[in-house]
Order: structure tokens, then C-alpha cells, then sequence
């Protein structure tokens, strides 16, 4: 079982930054794969970036590519989405996801994943 708390979120001028966190628990860090998701009012679950945390390999969207990075504490089993230059259109929440099965690949679809987050609020004025 793998839980997942999610948290970092708020409101946030046009061109500021945020870090998320997501901290994981119940199995070991580096035996994920881990993804960020966004979903906006209205639109469906959108892939941000996934990390194969094994081989350390990253895919981000081409949405958020220069502006976004991933950071990792293994000692605390979090991963943190550094997001810079916000724009209005980042306006989201932001789901922390998980796939625990061995050899995991990074991947962008949703489904692939099999543990959640709770999803944190980010608010981006313009």
C-alpha cells in the first residue's frame, strides 16, 4: 500500500513560483515510478511530468518545460514540482500519483498510475 499527501499549493501572481510536495509512504522511494497530473474546472486530467525514480529519467510536458522541475528528498520519500513563471493557464489542482509496480516506465497517461493523491490547489492571478 502506498499513500501519498500532496501539499504546497495556493494563490500566486503571474510570473511567481511555487513548490508542491508530494511525500510517499508504504513502499520503498525508489522503487516508483512518479507523476504530477493538473486538472482545471471543466477539463480533463492532464499529464505535468513523470519520474522513473530508479534511473532517475524525467518527461515533462512541453507545457511546462522550462519552467517546472522536479526535485527529490529520498531520506523523506518526497518528491517536490518547483514551478516557475507561473502563468494563468498552470491554474489547476495538482495530483500527486504513484506506480508501485516493479520495472515501472514513466509514462504520461493517467491510468498507468495505481496511487493518488488527495490533489492540492494551485492558483495562478493574472
Amino acid at each position: 500500500q502506498v499513500q501519498l499527501v500532496e501539499s504546497g499549493g495556493g494563490l500566486v501572481q503571474a510570473g511567481g513560483s511555487l513548490r508542491l510536495s508530494c511525500a510517499a509512504s508504504g513502499r520503498p522511494f525508489s522503487a516508483y515510478t512518479m507523476g504530477w497530473f493538473r486538472q482545471a474546472p471543466g477539463k480533463e486530467r492532464e499529464f505535468v511530468v513523470s519520474v522513473a525514480l530508479s534511473g532517475g529519467r524525467t518527461l515533462l510536458a512541453d507545457s511546462v518545460t522550462g519552467r517546472f522541475t522536479t526535485l527529490r528528498d529520498t531520506a523523506k520519500n518526497t518528491l517536490f514540482l518547483q514551478m516557475n513563471d507561473l502563468k494563468a493557464e498552470d491554474t489547476a489542482v495538482y495530483y500527486c500519483a504513484a506506480n508501485s509496480n516493479r520495472n515501472s516506465v514513466i509514462s504520461t497517461y493517467p491510468t498507468d498510475y495505481n496511487y493518488w493523491g488527495q490533489g492540492t490547489q494551485v492558483t495562478v492571478s493574472s
